[in-house]
């Protein structure tokens, strides 16, 4: 009876692990993460490091499908040392409470545009969470994939920059994250 209980044991635990997406994780040296927004009409662009998470990805399986990612708000760099500092002050990215921008996914599904699949998820920045979708591209990378995406949000909807009027409420953000 012990066998058999034992053995039912490990039969499920195989085919439970079977039914999960392979996991990986992302590399912060083969990643990018790029904003850009009009400030005063011109076009202001920057990356943020500091990516780590795990992700859950076998385009067969796309129902286990699970990105859990964050990024360092103090890593905000738009190549200007005295706009990143402002950046990272409590009335945009307040990079000493919030010191991580998360996005966990909640699906992802084919898309109707080939190559793509389509991602579902929640974004917080600054302690304010809001459900983001967007297109992307799993792209076969060696013993892994890289992920490239890209989308639009309203900083207001994150409270990132107050009420400034030079400043456009609309942020491109484009993604192009390697996991292993």
């Amino acid at each position: 009876m012990m066998i058999k209980s034992t053995a039912l044991l490990v039969s499920t635990l195989f085919l439970s692990v079977s039914l999960l997406a392979q996991q990986y994780k992302p590399l912060e040296d083969s990643s990018s993460v790029t904003f850009k927004i009009k400030n005063f009409g011109i076009p202001v662009s920057g990356t943020i490091k500091g990516i780590k998470g795990t992700i859950q990805f076998d385009p067969q399986k796309l129902g286990s499908a699970a990105f859990n990612v964050t990024l360092e708000t103090s890593t905000i760099n738009t190549g200007i040392e005295m706009r990143d500092s402002h950046l990272k002050k409590e009335d945009y990215l307040n990079a000493t409470q919030y010191p991580e921008i998360t996005f966990t996914s909640t699906k992802v599904s084919p898309s109707t545009k080939d190559g793509y699949l389509f991602i579902f998820g929640n974004l917080s920045i600054k302690g304010v969470t809001k459900p983001i979708s967007f297109p992307f591209q799993a792209l076969p990378n060696g013993d892994g994939y890289t992920f490239v995406g890209s989308f639009t949000i309203n900083r207001r909807d994150y409270e990132v920059g107050g009420s400034s009027i030079s400043m456009s409420d609309q942020v491109s953000i484009e993604l192009k994250i390697a996991a292993k």
